[in-house]
């Protein structure tokens, strides 16, 4: 069967390898001259399986004044003259219940554990290069109340299977002796070892040549879609500028761009941007910088090493789709390592980046079919699209072959009477057989 995906970040990518891998053949359109320019560009690079609560969380509610008159807060909501906005704040508000942000978290995870495997399978099966390591993640506490919250909350995630210990200040030194200097500001710090880092733009292009040698994925760039044709229950094609792409069948994994793209067809997505920022700083030694992805939770700033850089990332601001780069947010990013890395000394080259993350209320993607028979969506992973790619590509694929997927995927389907199992699927005749 001849699938079109349109988007080429790595939800896109992840989605065109498993369905070449059971045998379609893929044509993919991106409106960017290079694939992975857009979110998956320089994303925090963590791996964070076992660290997907969603934003939406009991918390926000005393939060709330610093969310909406903080400048430099972690969390920014600045409103708009957008009833998309509104509406898309209502529903995260009304999923900020203890009840539904676990229920949440406990999606996330099946989510997140299925993508590690598949990761690690695809990762050693194909030979990619992407700066791909088994770093554990340690997530650092500077006060003692946040300390005391995440010790209450240790044997809850271990239930949920993942790997946790807490740690005192000199332990977590011990264990990143980048950390010394600034040692008697750590109250403590909760290590998970099964974590891992990777660069995200790499893992695109590794993707891209893996696919590209495949002979059966053919890539369009600086091809933007204009138009979902649709007739009945079926989408019928899709126009560009350089004329009319036809399939079978068609996946959507647009990112941000996706709910302009799925309107005119009667598909309100639920989703809206959230706009991250990262540096990368280039390290004169890697001993300068962490060994270990580090978390530092009281400003929710992440720290990746990589190769020979570190990548720092951090803030949400929920303000519309501005993609240019306020200057005082990169600044707060150098700060923060200067105030935690100060052996890092050398700022000269820092390449500074923001980007839109695709987020839903929920903080779960949308995965799966729709009410056109040919048309599957893989949206609204929000900052956890590059931790759960891999699960829901091999997800959609599975789906759009016919096949039941290996996790659950409730919550994730757009309408729930379409779950997988209650609707009829294609089933192409060429389908290869996966493990």
């Amino acid at each position: 069967m001849k699938v079109v995906v349109i988007g080429g970040g790595v939800i896109g990518l992840c989605t065109a390898y498993f369905l070449v891998r059971q045998g379609h053949d893929v044509i993919m359109l991106d409106r960017a001259r290079d694939l992975g320019s857009g979110a998956s560009r320089a994303n925090g690079s963590q791996l964070s399986y076992s660290y997907v609560a969603p934003l939406a969380s009991p918390s926000v509610f005393a939060e709330l004044p610093s969310l909406l008159l903080k400048r430099d807060a972690p969390v920014r909501v600045r409103p708009q003259f957008d009833p998309h906005q509104w509406r898309w704040l209502i529903s995260f508000l009304r999923a900020c219940s203890k009840r539904q942000s676990s229920i949440t978290t406990q999606r996330l995870l099946e989510l997140s554990f299925y993508s590690r495997k598949l990761v690690q399978e695809v990762a050693a099966k194909e030979g990619l290069s992407f700066s791909y390591r088994k770093t554990g993640k340690l997530v650092l506490y500077t006060n003692e109340k946040g300390w005391q919250s995440a010790l209450s909350q240790l044997d809850y995630q271990k239930s949920l299977g993942c790997e946790q210990e807490a740690l005192d200040a000199e332990t977590c030194c011990r264990l990143d002796p980048s950390l010394r200097d600034i040692e008697s500001r750590i109250a403590g710090g909760i290590f998970t070892p099964s974590e891992e880092t990777a660069d995200c733009y790499r893992l695109c292009l590794e993707l891209k040549r893996v696919l590209a040698a495949s002979g059966k994925f053919t890539c369009l760039e600086e091809t933007a879609v204009t138009r979902i044709r649709s007739l009945n229950n079926r989408i019928i094609g899709l126009e560009t500028a350089n004329g009319v792409v036809d399939g079978d069948a068609y996946v959507l994994a647009a990112g941000i761009d996706s709910r302009n793209l799925a309107l005119p067809i009667g598909i309100d997505l639920p989703i809206y941007p959230l706009r991250g920022y990262s540096v990368t700083i280039p390290l004169a030694s890697p001993e300068d910088g962490p060994r270990l992805s580090i978390t530092d939770y009281n400003n929710k700033i992440v720290y990746a090493p990589l190769g020979g850089a570190l990548r720092v990332a951090g803030f949400v601001e929920i303000g519309g789709d501005d993609r240019s780069i306020a200057e005082d947010r990169i600044e707060s990013l150098l700060s923060a390592v200067r105030d935690t890395f100060p052996r890092i000394a050398d700022f000269s080259r820092v390449q500074p980046w923001c980007g839109l993350r695709p987020a839903t209320p929920l903080g779960t993607p949308i995965v799966g079919p729709t009410r056109y028979t040919n048309f599957f969506l893989n949206v609204g992973h929000g900052a956890l699209g590059f931790t759960l790619a891999m699960g829901s590509g091999r997800a959609v694929a599975d789906i759009l072959s016919g096949r039941e997927p290996k996790i659950s995927l409730d919550g994730m389907v757009l309408d729930e009477s379409l779950r997988p199992g209650r609707v009829a699927a294609l089933r192409p005749q060429s389908a290869m057989q996966m493990g």
